[in-house]
């Protein structure tokens, strides 16, 4: 586990950053409409409502949190990485406490845009702990250890698995609100399927007149392989040879940026790729 202070400390900042503003989109969208956001945040503000209404007494959310946590932060730190579930352990406690301390604001009263908004700075938050190299806990683990398993994004399936626990929030406290947290899931599911890259693919088809050049750029930012193909260029009828690699997303505008400067008159086609079979490096988490 190496440490690089510069590194380090940007990634640190984001996790805090990322922390706040999860903390108070709890405080000011979830608890201002009632919502149960999805992984183990809902799953704690669900035993405190239930604790609540059948104990008459409400946990702290730092006690709950940190407990539902421990055995994922084991999963992560035995398959995921060291650093990883360290800055995941930073972010989960900052999470919870500030939870706990911060005052919420009082933006609107209307349900609907509190499950949209809220659904966006939730999944913003996520993210920046994501971009960190950290979670913010609960299913993310699970999540993003499936991923590092099959090699592709997984977020889609932390939505399925909280229709579990929507379905006892809506016997217990109403379908309303177990609805509105539907919506509030869908967008945060939907900005890290936008914007988190790590697990999706990209197929690059580079047809250039410096091939060995393009193929160590490719190589010595993604560490992935190539394949050369030669053919004949139908519009000025001399012999092309073109380049097919897949790459990660998050690594496509660095590549096709760097072939570029060592061939200007290169032609790139980036293809999404849905389905990948076969060896394919993945970066692993530290």
């Amino acid at each position: 586990m190496q440490f690089s202070f510069r590194k380090d400390a940007r990634r640190v900042a984001l996790v805090v950053l990322g922390s706040a503003l999860f903390a108070f989109n709890i405080n000011t969208f979830v608890h201002t409409a009632g919502l149960f956001p999805g992984g183990f945040s809902g799953l704690t503000i669900l035993i405190q409502s239930v604790c609540e209404r059948f104990v008459g007494f409400v946990p702290p959310y730092t006690l709950v949190n940190l407990l539902l946590n421990a055995f994922p932060v084991y999963i992560s730190f035995r398959y995921i990485g060291r650093k990883f579930t360290l800055l995941s352990c930073l972010s989960i406690l900052l999470t919870s406490v500030l939870t706990d301390v911060m005052p919420g604001a009082e933006i609107t009263s209307d349900p609907i845009l509190l499950s949209i908004f809220g659904g966006l700075v939730n999944g913003c938050a996520i993210l920046l702990c994501l971009l960190a190299g950290a979670t913010s806990g609960g299913t993310d683990f699970i999540s993003i250890y499936l991923s590092e398993q099959h090699g592709k994004d997984s977020f889609n399936l932390i939505l399925l698995g909280n229709m579990v626990m929507l379905s006892v929030a809506g016997v217990l406290f109403g379908w309303e609100r177990a609805l509105y947290s539907i919506i509030f899931q869908y967008a945060s599911t939907q900005v890290l399927h936008m914007l988190y890259k790590r697990y999706q693919r990209q197929t690059l088809l580079i047809i250039t007149d410096k091939p060995e050049e393009v193929y160590e750029l490719i190589k010595d930012i993604t560490h992935h392989g190539a394949t050369l193909f030669k053919g004949v260029g139908l519009y000025e009828q001399r012999e092309r040879t073109m380049i097919y690699s897949v790459v990660g997303a998050d690594e496509v505008k660095q590549v096709v940026a760097r072939v570029r400067t060592a061939d200007p008159h290169a032609f790139v086609n980036s293809i999404k790729t849905n389905s990948l079979t076969g060896r394919f490096y993945r970066r692993p988490n530290d």
